[in-house]
Protein backbone atom coordinates (compact mmCIF):
# COMPACT_ATOMS: atom_id res chain seq x y z
CA UNK A 1 0.00 0.00 0.00
CA UNK A 2 1.57 3.25 -1.17
CA UNK A 3 0.74 6.53 0.59
CA UNK A 4 1.20 10.00 -0.86
CA UNK A 5 1.80 12.67 1.77
CA UNK A 6 1.28 16.39 1.05
CA UNK A 7 2.47 19.01 3.56
CA UNK A 8 1.96 22.76 2.98
CA UNK A 9 1.22 24.27 6.40
CA UNK A 10 4.28 26.55 6.51
CA UNK A 11 6.49 28.36 4.02
CA UNK A 12 8.31 25.06 3.39
CA UNK A 13 6.11 22.72 1.36
CA UNK A 14 6.81 19.05 0.82
CA UNK A 15 5.52 15.72 -0.40
CA UNK A 16 6.56 12.12 0.09
CA UNK A 17 5.66 8.57 -0.91
CA UNK A 18 5.99 5.52 1.31
CA UNK A 19 4.37 2.39 2.65
CA UNK A 20 5.25 -0.78 4.53
CA UNK A 21 8.92 -0.37 3.67
CA UNK A 22 9.04 3.20 4.97
CA UNK A 23 9.49 6.45 3.06
CA UNK A 24 10.87 5.77 -0.42
CA UNK A 25 10.88 9.25 -1.95
CA UNK A 26 10.39 12.79 -0.64
CA UNK A 27 11.16 16.40 -1.43
CA UNK A 28 10.73 19.82 0.21
CA UNK A 29 10.83 23.30 -1.25
CA UNK A 30 11.30 26.57 0.65
CA UNK A 31 9.68 29.06 -1.71
CA UNK A 32 7.28 31.31 0.21
CA UNK A 33 3.94 31.90 -1.51
CA UNK A 34 4.72 29.51 -4.39
CA UNK A 35 3.10 26.32 -3.10
CA UNK A 36 0.56 26.22 -5.93
CA UNK A 37 3.29 26.45 -8.58
CA UNK A 38 5.67 23.96 -6.95
CA UNK A 39 3.44 21.22 -5.56
CA UNK A 40 2.33 19.40 -8.73
CA UNK A 41 5.87 19.24 -10.23
CA UNK A 42 7.13 18.04 -6.83
CA UNK A 43 4.60 15.18 -6.79
CA UNK A 44 5.59 14.20 -10.34
CA UNK A 45 9.25 14.28 -9.25
CA UNK A 46 8.84 11.94 -6.28
CA UNK A 47 6.76 9.51 -8.35
CA UNK A 48 9.58 9.40 -10.91
CA UNK A 49 12.17 8.95 -8.17
CA UNK A 50 10.13 6.10 -6.67
CA UNK A 51 9.75 4.47 -10.09
CA UNK A 52 5.97 4.41 -9.93
CA UNK A 53 2.90 6.13 -11.31
CA UNK A 54 0.39 8.17 -9.36
CA UNK A 55 -2.25 5.52 -10.09
CA UNK A 56 -0.47 3.16 -7.66
CA UNK A 57 -1.26 5.41 -4.69
CA UNK A 58 -3.81 3.83 -2.34
CA UNK A 59 -4.09 6.56 0.33
CA UNK A 60 -3.55 10.33 0.28
CA UNK A 61 -2.34 11.93 3.51
CA UNK A 62 -2.45 15.68 4.09
CA UNK A 63 -1.36 18.14 6.75
CA UNK A 64 -4.57 19.77 8.03
CA UNK A 65 -2.89 22.51 10.06
CA UNK A 66 -2.84 24.72 11.93
CA UNK A 67 -0.67 26.79 9.65
CA UNK A 68 -0.62 29.46 6.97
CA UNK A 69 -4.07 29.89 5.44
CA UNK A 70 -3.08 29.94 1.76
CA UNK A 71 -0.65 27.05 2.10
CA UNK A 72 -3.26 24.86 3.79
CA UNK A 73 -5.81 25.63 1.08
CA UNK A 74 -3.36 24.65 -1.67
CA UNK A 75 -2.35 21.41 0.02
CA UNK A 76 -5.89 20.35 0.88
CA UNK A 77 -7.24 21.18 -2.58
CA UNK A 78 -4.47 19.22 -4.27
CA UNK A 79 -4.78 16.24 -1.91
CA UNK A 80 -8.56 16.08 -2.29
CA UNK A 81 -8.37 16.36 -6.09
CA UNK A 82 -5.93 13.44 -6.25
CA UNK A 83 -7.97 11.33 -3.81
CA UNK A 84 -11.19 11.97 -5.76
CA UNK A 85 -9.50 11.17 -9.07
CA UNK A 86 -7.97 7.93 -7.77
CA UNK A 87 -11.04 7.06 -5.66
CA UNK A 88 -8.90 6.42 -2.59
CA UNK A 89 -9.40 7.40 1.07
CA UNK A 90 -7.52 10.13 2.91
CA UNK A 91 -5.77 10.59 6.25
CA UNK A 92 -5.48 14.01 7.91
CA UNK A 93 -2.66 14.78 10.36
CA UNK A 94 -2.01 17.93 12.40
CA UNK A 95 1.06 19.99 11.51
CA UNK A 96 1.98 20.13 15.21
CA UNK A 97 1.91 16.32 15.39
CA UNK A 98 4.36 16.29 12.47
CA UNK A 99 6.73 18.59 14.35
CA UNK A 100 6.64 16.50 17.51
CA UNK A 101 7.09 13.11 15.83
CA UNK A 102 10.80 13.41 14.85
CA UNK A 103 11.76 14.19 18.48
CA UNK A 104 9.55 11.42 19.92
CA UNK A 105 12.45 9.73 21.70
CA UNK A 106 12.91 12.60 24.15
CA UNK A 107 11.65 11.95 27.72
CA UNK A 108 11.05 15.68 28.17
CA UNK A 109 7.81 17.55 27.66
CA UNK A 110 7.71 18.17 23.91
CA UNK A 111 6.21 21.47 22.76
CA UNK A 112 5.54 22.10 19.06
CA UNK A 113 5.18 25.72 17.96
CA UNK A 114 4.42 27.07 14.47
CA UNK A 115 4.70 30.73 13.50
CA UNK A 116 1.15 32.05 13.06
CA UNK A 117 2.35 35.57 12.16
CA UNK A 118 0.82 38.67 13.74
CA UNK A 119 3.16 38.06 16.72
CA UNK A 120 1.36 34.79 17.52
CA UNK A 121 2.12 31.07 17.41
CA UNK A 122 0.15 27.85 17.15
CA UNK A 123 1.26 25.35 19.77
CA UNK A 124 0.49 22.11 21.55
CA UNK A 125 2.13 19.79 24.10
CA UNK A 126 3.22 16.17 23.72
CA UNK A 127 4.61 13.30 25.77
CA UNK A 128 6.65 10.29 24.67
CA UNK A 129 4.71 7.00 24.49
CA UNK A 130 5.72 3.60 23.08
CA UNK A 131 6.04 3.97 19.31
CA UNK A 132 5.59 7.74 19.15
CA UNK A 133 4.14 10.73 20.97
CA UNK A 134 0.78 11.52 22.52
CA UNK A 135 -0.76 14.96 22.23
CA UNK A 136 -1.68 16.32 25.65
CA UNK A 137 -3.65 19.37 24.54
CA UNK A 138 -5.63 20.63 21.58
CA UNK A 139 -3.80 23.10 19.33
CA UNK A 140 -4.20 26.72 20.43
CA UNK A 141 -3.11 30.11 19.14
CA UNK A 142 -1.48 32.65 21.45
CA UNK A 143 1.47 34.94 21.94
CA UNK A 144 5.02 33.63 22.55
CA UNK A 145 4.75 35.16 26.01
CA UNK A 146 1.62 33.08 26.68
CA UNK A 147 3.54 29.90 25.84
CA UNK A 148 6.58 30.99 27.86
CA UNK A 149 4.34 31.51 30.90
CA UNK A 150 2.82 28.04 30.50
CA UNK A 151 6.24 26.43 30.23
CA UNK A 152 7.48 28.30 33.29
CA UNK A 153 4.43 27.21 35.26
CA UNK A 154 4.91 23.58 34.18
CA UNK A 155 8.36 23.54 35.80
CA UNK A 156 9.50 20.64 33.59
CA UNK A 157 12.39 20.00 31.25
CA UNK A 158 11.04 21.04 27.85
CA UNK A 159 12.05 20.36 24.25
CA UNK A 160 10.67 23.18 22.09
CA UNK A 161 10.46 22.54 18.35
CA UNK A 162 9.19 24.55 15.38
CA UNK A 163 9.70 27.75 13.40
CA UNK A 164 7.59 29.61 15.98
CA UNK A 165 10.22 28.83 18.60
CA UNK A 166 12.96 30.25 16.37
CA UNK A 167 11.14 33.39 15.24
CA UNK A 168 10.29 34.35 18.82
CA UNK A 169 13.33 32.78 20.44
CA UNK A 170 13.88 35.76 22.75
CA UNK A 171 10.65 34.91 24.59
CA UNK A 172 12.14 31.56 25.67
CA UNK A 173 15.81 32.40 26.22
CA UNK A 174 15.34 33.14 29.91
CA UNK A 175 13.75 29.75 30.63
CA UNK A 176 16.51 27.54 32.05
CA UNK A 177 14.65 24.25 31.51
CA UNK A 178 13.70 24.91 27.87
CA UNK A 179 15.83 23.72 24.94
CA UNK A 180 14.99 24.90 21.41
CA UNK A 181 15.58 22.23 18.75
CA UNK A 182 17.82 23.28 15.85
CA UNK A 183 16.39 24.71 12.65
CA UNK A 184 16.77 21.43 10.72
CA UNK A 185 13.58 20.23 12.43
CA UNK A 186 11.72 23.54 12.51
CA UNK A 187 9.05 22.75 9.89
CA UNK A 188 6.62 19.83 9.48
CA UNK A 189 8.02 16.92 7.47
CA UNK A 190 6.25 15.15 4.61
CA UNK A 191 8.22 12.03 5.53
CA UNK A 192 6.78 12.14 9.05
CA UNK A 193 3.34 12.63 7.51
CA UNK A 194 3.68 9.38 5.53
CA UNK A 195 4.91 7.51 8.62
CA UNK A 196 2.05 8.70 10.82
CA UNK A 197 -0.49 8.17 8.05
CA UNK A 198 0.74 4.62 7.50
CA UNK A 199 0.11 3.80 11.15
CA UNK A 200 -3.42 5.23 10.85
CA UNK A 201 -4.01 3.32 7.62
CA UNK A 202 -3.08 0.05 9.32
CA UNK A 203 -5.77 0.83 11.90
CA UNK A 204 -8.14 1.74 9.04
CA UNK A 205 -8.57 5.27 10.39
CA UNK A 206 -9.47 6.66 6.98
CA UNK A 207 -11.53 9.71 6.05
CA UNK A 208 -13.41 10.53 2.90
CA UNK A 209 -12.04 13.53 0.97
CA UNK A 210 -15.15 15.66 1.51
CA UNK A 211 -14.90 15.12 5.28
CA UNK A 212 -11.36 16.50 5.64
CA UNK A 213 -11.36 20.02 7.09
CA UNK A 214 -8.44 22.36 7.89
CA UNK A 215 -7.57 23.53 11.40
CA UNK A 216 -7.38 27.33 11.17
CA UNK A 217 -7.88 28.47 14.82
CA UNK A 218 -8.41 32.03 13.63
CA UNK A 219 -9.72 33.92 10.62
CA UNK A 220 -7.50 34.44 7.55
CA UNK A 221 -5.30 37.55 7.63
CA UNK A 222 -7.19 39.05 4.69
CA UNK A 223 -10.45 38.96 6.69
CA UNK A 224 -8.73 40.42 9.75
CA UNK A 225 -7.22 43.22 7.64
CA UNK A 226 -10.60 43.97 6.02
CA UNK A 227 -12.39 44.08 9.38
CA UNK A 228 -9.71 46.30 10.91
CA UNK A 229 -9.79 48.70 7.94
CA UNK A 230 -13.60 48.77 7.91
CA UNK A 231 -13.74 49.52 11.66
Amino acid sequence: MFILGIETATETAGCAIGGHEGVISSTHCSSPRQHAENLTPAIEFICKQAGMSLSEIRTVAVDVGPGLFTGLRVGLATAKAIAFALRVPMVGVSSLDLLAFPVRFSPRLITAAIDARRAEIYYSFYRQVPGGVQRLSDPVVGSPEDLASELLAAGEEVLLVGDGAHRYREAFEGLAKVEVVDRANSTPSAASLVQLAHAKALREEFEQPDAIEPIYLRRPDVEINWTTRHD
